[in-house]
C-alpha cells in the first residue's frame, strides 16, 4: 500500500525512516555479533550495582503501572539539585521529552532554529509535528551560541537547540558562555539545553541557570554517566509553568517501575558516578592514544565518546567506520560536513579498547584503497 489516504498530510509527508539504524539491525544485516559496541554512546561500563539490585528486585512489582508522578524520583532529583520538584519532569530518556517540547510549542511552519549536524532526533520531532527547521553551521567543531541566537531572531525561532557537551564533536562550552546564551534568547523563544552529557565534563561547563527562568529547558538523562541506556529515564529542569505543561500531553503511565527504581538507587551512588567518571577518563585517554598511534586526530571531549578527525573528507570516513563494521566494531560518524571527516568512537571496557585497537589498522589500510580507487 504505497499511498495510504487515511494519514494526515503532514504524516504523508514524512519518511518512514528511524534517526538511528540500531547496532542490532546492523547485526542482523551483516550476520554477525559485533565484537565491540562503540557507536551508540552507551556506556559501557554499566550502571551502579545498587541501581541494577534496585532493578531486579523492583521487577517482581513489573505487573503494577509506575507511579504516573514519578513522585520519589522527582523529590530525589530536585533534592540532588537543591531545587523544588515543581522545576522537575520526569520522562523515557530525553528523546521523549524533546518530543514534548516540540509538540507543546511547535505550530505547523513554526520556526526552529538548531545547529547543522546536531543531534538528529530533535529534527525527526521537528519534522514529525510540522515545524521549520533553520540550521547554521558548526564554527570550528563547536555548536556557536552567539549565532544560534542570530538566527532565532531573525526567523522569530520558537525553539533553540543545543547541546553541551555536544554530540557528535564531543566539545563543550564553559557554563557563563551558555549563561550569556540564555540571557540574549529573544522574545517568544525557548532554549533547550541538552546536558545528556553533563555529568563526564569539567565543572566549568555546568551553567548556573535559575530554575525559574522562563527562558530556558534543560535535559538530563541516566543513560550516560549513569548506565541506564536500556531503561529509558531522563527529566527536564525548568520555570514551574513550563514544567506543568508537559502534564498536558505527556504519556502519565510512560515510566517503568523498573526504571524508577534503578534511576532512584543510581542518583544515590556517588561513589559508583566518580568511579564512572575515573573509568570513562581512562578509556578516552586510551581511544585518543590509538588513534594517534594510527595517524588520526582525537578530539578533545567531554562526553563518554571520542570523535576521531581522519584527515580527509566524508567519503574516507564512510569507507573507515565500513571497514571497522565489517571487522566488528560498531562505530558511528557525523552526518554533515565538515564534521562528516570524523568518525565517532564510544568508551568502554579495556576489552573493547583492545578489539578496536586491533581492527584499526587493516581497516585504515582498506579504507585508504577505497578511497584512492574513488
Amino acid at each position: 500500500m504505497k499511498n495510504d489516504t487515511r494519514l494526515t498530510a503532514l504524516a504523508a509527508s514524512l519518511p518512514a525512516t528511524v534517526p538511528f539504524v540500531g547496532p542490532e539491525a546492523q547485526e542482523r544485516a551483516r550476520g554477525a555479533a559485533f565484537t565491540a559496541r562503540l557507536g551508540a554512546n552507551e556506556n559501557g561500563f554499566g550502571p551502579s550495582p545498587t541501581a541494577i539490585d534496585a532493578m531486579a528486585n523492583a521487577a517482581s512489582e513489573a505487573w503494577m503501572y509506575a507511579d504516573p508522578e514519578s513522585h520519589d524520583l522527582r523529590e530525589a532529583i530536585a533534592d540532588h539539585h537543591g531545587i523544588d520538584p515543581q522545576h522537575i519532569m520526569v520522562g523515557e530518556g530525553i528523546d521523549t521529552l524533546l518530543g514534548l517540547v516540540v509538540r507543546l510549542f511547535v505550530g505547523q511552519d513554526d520556526p526552529v532554529v538548531t545547529s547543522a549536524g546536531a543531534y538528529p532526533t530533535f529534527n525527526y520531532h521537528v519534522a514529525g509535528f510540522g515545524g521549520a527547521l533553520h540550521t547554521i553551521p558548526y564554527t570550528g567543531d563547536f555548536e556557536d551560541p552567539d549565532r544560534l541566537i542570530a538566527k532565532a531572531t531573525e526567523v522569530g525561532a520558537k525553539l533553540i537547540y543545543i547541546s553541551n557537551p555536544d554530540n557528535p564533536m564531543g566539545s563543550c562550552h564553559d557554563g557563563k558562555t551558555i549563561k550569556r546564551m540564555v540571557r540574549a534568547v529573544p522574545e517568544g523563544a525557548l532554549l533547550i539545553l541538552d546536558e545528556a552529557y553533563i555529568e563526564l565534563a569539567p565543572e566549568t561547563a555546568v551553567a548556573d541557570i535559575d530554575p525559574n527562568d522562563p527562558r530556558v529547558v534543560r535535559m538530563r538523562t541516566f543513560s550516560k554517566a549513569y548506565g541506564m541506556a536500556g531503561a529509558r529515564v531522563g527529566y527536564a529542569i525548568g520555570h514551574p509553568d513550563v514544567i506543568s505543561a508537559f502534564n498536558k500531553v505527556r504519556n502519565h503511565f510512560g515510566m517503568s517501575r523498573i526504571g524508577q527504581a534503578g534511576a532512584l538507587a543510581a542518583l544515590a551512588d556517588t561513589d559508583w558516578i566518580a568511579t564512572i567518571r575515573e573509568k570513562i577518563a581512562d578509556s578516552r585517554a586510551e581511544i585518543s592514544a590509538i588513534a594517534l598511534d594510527n595517524g588520526l586526530i582525537p578530539l578533545q571531549s567531554a562526553t563518554n565518546f571520542v570523535t576521531i578527525d581522519c584527515g580527509r573528507d566524508g567519503v574516507f570516513a564512510k569507507a573507515l567506520l565500513d571497514a571497522l563494521v565489517d571487522r566488528g566494531i560498531f562505530v558511528r560518524m557525523p552526518s554533515i560536513a565538515p564534521q562528516n571527516r570524523c568518525i565517532r568512537v564510544s568508551c568502554g571496557p579495556i576489552a573493547d579498547m583492545r578489539a578496536f585497537a586491533a581492527a584499526l589498522p587493516d581497516a585504515l589500510l582498506e579504507a585508504e584503497a577505497a578511497f584512492t580507487h574513488e
